[in-house]
């Protein structure tokens, strides 16, 4: 099923989510449901909090062969142990902040530990285009968002493109949202 995504603005957004437990509620129908809406609205990543549940999960799938950063993965109760290498720019857009990509600095090599949909544990080094999925994803269940990182001036500029998204004033966007300020 396709759930509507979260926009910014919404108060979840923000919140440093929830550790699962393995008898959390029809979880692997949660998952199939990320997937799902993931792939509808052409993302590569989905946290749970951009549908609205704060809780530790998230889900990728950055297409292609595994050799080439390429994976499909749920990650629960994830936890980045380490972060190194010299932090590199590339244009990062979200699903819930539809119409707004910039340049984020992120450390390309990162050690993430989590547990799979079968509840196995993994520790994995994750390097390069892959890594950065990840990180922006982790964010999502820190509480934060990728404008967080841009500098002031930058956010700034964007305040009133953010405040429109909040809104629903988007264009664009052909997947379900959910919009925290739209007038009804």
């Amino acid at each position: 099923m396709k759930l509507p995504i979260v926009a910014y603005g919404d108060p979840v957004l923000k919140k440093v989510c929830a550790p699962i437990e393995q008898d959390y509620p029809e979880l692997k129908q949660l998952i199939s449901n990320m997937f799902e809406t993931m792939y509808n609205a052409h993302g590569v990543g989905l946290a749970a909090p951009q549908i609205g549940l704060p809780i530790r999960l998230f889900v990728i799938d950055t297409g292609g062969d595994e050799d080439e950063d390429g994976v499909k993965r749920v990650y629960i109760n994830a936890e980045i142990l380490e972060e190194n290498g010299e932090p590199w720019a590339f244009n990062e857009g979200c699903l819930s902040i539809p119409d707004i990509r910039e340049d984020v600095m992120r450390k390309p090599n990162i050690r993430i530990r989590y547990y799979d949909e079968n509840w196995e544990l993994h520790e994995k080094e994750v390097t390069g285009m892959l890594a950065r999925v990840i990180q922006h994803e982790y964010d999502h269940i820190q509480g934060k968002l990728f404008t967080e990182t841009l500098s002031l001036l930058r956010k700034r500029m964007l305040q009133s493109k953010l405040d429109a998204i909040s809104k629903g004033n988007v264009r664009g966007v052909d997947y379900k949202m959910k919009f925290p300020n739209k007038k009804r």
